[in-house]
């Protein structure tokens, strides 16, 4: 099994500092659609880790959470093709939890349910907590300059992250590989 994990917002949808609270609020990156289908046509497994503290902030609610990936997944299902698990993290950031990025909790949680071992595989995102996570589990850490991405690689990220316009690049990479 050829198994990628990738984060949410600023990977495949637009980011907001104001949080994403809705569907309608949902916008998908250019290409991300696209590119998730491509990796799944190609025999590719395309999972989710994101944290979501707007959970725990009360923003949104879990149902709401679950409207966007039901949405998300039906985009994905429009090309043919299919989003594997998700995993998120509700949690603030001073809770204390082993799930929220940098914390490498949601990274396990999906090699767990894919009886996989995480090292080597490619954890793509675009902060230094979804790079920092991905290191933490011997992950290769993989950068996109979409979402915070840009303002990411100008931080001392980890040696050895491969760096990316978007995940159409890295889509196109894996297939292409």
């Amino acid at each position: 099994m050829k198994l990628l994990i990738i984060d949410r917002d600023g990977v495949i949808n637009y980011d907001s500092k104001l949080y994403i609270k809705s569907v309608e609020e949902w916008i998908p990156l250019p290409g991300s659609i696209e590119a998730i289908a491509q990796l799944n046509n190609a025999g590719w497994t395309v999972a989710i880790a994101t944290n979501q503290s707007g959970i725990a902030r009360g923003y949104y609610n879990i149902a709401t959470m679950n409207a966007i990936h039901a949405y998300l997944r039906a985009l994905v299902a429009k090309l043919g093709s299919e989003i594997g698990l998700i995993v998120y993290c509700p949690h603030k950031p001073n809770q204390g939890c082993n799930c929220r990025k940098p914390k490498p909790g949601m990274l396990k949680t999906i090699t767990e349910y894919y009886k996989l071992p995480l090292a080597g595989l490619w954890f793509v995102g675009d902060s230094l907590d979804d790079l920092e996570a991905a290191q933490a589990v011997d992950c290769q850490p993989v950068l996109v300059t979409t979402g915070k991405g840009k303002k990411t690689q100008a931080k001392n990220i980890p040696v050895g992250t491969l760096i990316f316009e978007d995940l159409a690049a890295v889509a196109e990479q894996l297939v292409n590989k």
